[in-house]
């Protein structure tokens, strides 16, 4: 008798996105031609594709850079948002009573040496609600000019780095051995001068009138020396400290806007820390 020998049919596999196994799909990417269930399809010129290769092509696209190099993202200046929303919360907290918000960060030179954090809170705290009005509406108009134009690391460094120059520059023109060395300091001016000098400094290397910018600048500068309780040493000092780094971002090389930008940033950030051990040093020994 003669055996005949019966193969066995195989079954056809089901199609099942590759990020979602667990959903059949039969809609394929026109690019891989992988299934793709309905919540990674993108819709393409051509057809349907898959998340994965949307993804991969959009990060083959150089990224469109503003004219000092900041990536072109459009939308609001998130960085100024949030950093005009810390100031906001900081203010609220400082009026709630219990909380000793204004004590615990406040800047004065007495405490910068134990506690060296001061240097930088005490510019998201304010001493009344025009002082942080008039600063948050400064740190809006500029901040949103130069947010995107420099990206928003270098925005961040900028604004950070100024507002403690400021801080730094009330240490080394106080007396220790008078009340100036008591004196507490806060607000955001110092950061806001920062951003003062550096639009300033665009505008100049583009050929554009900074005259009003100019006297902007000025007639704050003088109204430390006019009215009591404003800090012109916070001014100045973050005035220069953004200069400083403004000079470095907007005259880098275009092929090396990233390399000088980080130099710059660390520069002036190891400088205020050297400025600010020098002033403390004679004083500890």
């Amino acid at each position: 008798m003669t055996e005949h020998a019966h193969g066995q049919i195989g079954t056809p596999q089901v199609p099942v996105c590759p990020r979602h196994p667990d959903r059949v799909s039969y809609v394929r990417c026109q690019r891989c031609g992988r299934p793709a269930c309905p919540e990674c399809q993108r819709p393409a010129a051509v057809g349907i594709q898959c998340v994965d290769c949307v993804n991969e092509a959009r990060a083959r696209v150089p990224a469109t850079r503003t004219v000092l190099g900041g990536r072109a993202r459009g939308g609001r200046p998130v960085v100024t948002i949030t950093l005009i929303a810390l100031c906001v919360v900081a203010y609220l907290a400082q009026r709630v009573p219990g909380l000793t918000v204004t004590g615990s960060f406040i800047f004065m030179p007495a405490l910068g040496v134990q506690e060296p954090y001061r240097f930088l809170t005490s510019a998201f705290l304010h001493g009344g609600t025009l002082h942080l009005a008039l600063n948050m509406y400064a740190l809006w108009i500029v901040g949103s000019v130069l947010e995107p134009a420099l990206g928003r690391w270098r925005f961040t460094a900028l604004y950070l780095l100024s507002a403690v120059g400021g801080s730094v520059a009330v240490l080394l023109l106080a007396n220790p051995a008078g009340p100036s060395w008591s004196t507490s300091v806060v607000g955001a001016s110092g950061a806001v001068f920062g951003l003062f000098a550096a639009i300033f400094i665009v505008m100049r290397k583009f050929g554009r009138d900074a005259t009003q910018i100019l006297i902007l600048i000025a007639l704050n500068f003088v109204l430390g020396f006019v009215f009591a309780g404003i800090s012109w040493q916070s001014h100045l000092g973050g005035a220069l400290t953004g200069a400083l780094l403004a000079l470095a971002y907007a005259h880098a090389p275009r092929n090396r806007r990233t390399l000088v930008g980080v130099v710059a940033t660390v520069f002036v950030a190891a400088l205020l820390v050297a400025l600010v051990v020098a002033r403390y040093a004679p004083l500890l020994g």
